[in-house]
């Protein structure tokens, strides 16, 4: 599996499994399965309320921690110094592991300054050997990147051909963090699968369009996390490295940004209110 060096010298996997919207009573297969087919690279999160299911596959797995990259991620309800702590303890027990490879802040609301110093402290004691953040918008990345000591490694983002990044990719790159696409495929929306562009090139490839989107966006050098409960279909989104996209197959897919979310609009006060309100039950 390729990999890409994070900015503190980790390497992270470039391809991995996710797990968002997995119930937790098939999570645990889910995991299994995603394991058996090659993934090391698994992401989780509190909010998703399945990290204990993930910590059972890990441990049947038999495969050697090291071989391993996991992550997780904070709670907006869990923000600030000493409560992102205890929600990293609590993280951490529910997986049944010593350490992370890497701790996202979920959202960039509540006292994100004070959890960003407890992912700092958790990332020197060597607790999380990378920390970074999930959906902020290059605004908020950039003030946390001028008024703190540790960059973030990562910034996982929704990334996918009707909303490419690509100036956000551009500011990342410059300030040394990785793009990690969550939603790669479009979450399914939007009639991605049968999009009359990424057909064509899929059919000039021999391959499917989940196939092609995730190698467009391995070729552009970003995470990504598909998720999938069907082992064929996780055999599919792994097998996407033996073949290249052209500069014109990658023109042509550009042409398809809208520039727009199709999940939610992080900049409406309604939709920020009901988030920053969500408590874990």
């Amino acid at each position: 599996m390729p990999q890409v060096t994070l900015n503190n010298g980790v390497r992270m996997p470039i391809l991995g499994f996710g797990v968002f919207q997995i119930p937790s009573e098939q999570t645990e297969q889910a995991v299994t399965d995603a394991l058996a087919a090659g993934y090391r690279l698994i992401d989780t999160a509190a909010a998703y309320q399945n990290e204990e299911a993930v910590g059972r596959a890990i441990a049947a797995s038999g495969i050697p921690r090291e071989e391993l990259f996991v992550t997780t991620k904070l709670w907006i309800s869990d923000a600030g110094e000493q409560a992102a702590k205890r929600a990293f303890d609590t993280s951490l027990a529910k997986l049944g592991l010593d350490y992370l490879d890497l701790y996202l802040i979920h959202q960039p609301f509540g006292d994100v300054y004070g959890s960003w110093r407890a992912l700092q402290d958790l990332n020197r004691q060597g607790r999380a050997r990378a920390i970074g953040v999930s959906n902020f918008y290059p605004d908020r990345l950039v003030d946390l990147i001028d008024h703190n000591e540790i960059t973030p490694a990562v910034n996982q983002i929704e990334t996918h051909p009707f909303f490419q990044r690509t100036t956000d990719q551009d500011m990342m790159r410059k300030r040394g963090v990785q793009l990690e696409s969550w939603g790669p495929l479009g979450q399914g929306r939007d009639d991605l699968f049968t999009n009359p562009i990424l057909t064509r090139i899929a059919t000039a490839h021999g391959k499917t369009v989940p196939q092609i989107v995730l190698r467009w966006l391995i070729q552009r050098d970003i995470v990504v996390i598909p998720k999938t409960m069907r082992p064929d279909r996780m055999a599919e989104n792994i097998d996407v490295f033996g073949f290249q996209l052209t500069g014109d197959d990658m023109t042509r897919i550009a042409t398809l940004d809208t520039g727009a979310s199709s999940a939610f609009d992080h900049h409406d006060p309604e939709s920020v209110s009901w988030l920053g309100n969500l408590r874990l039950t």
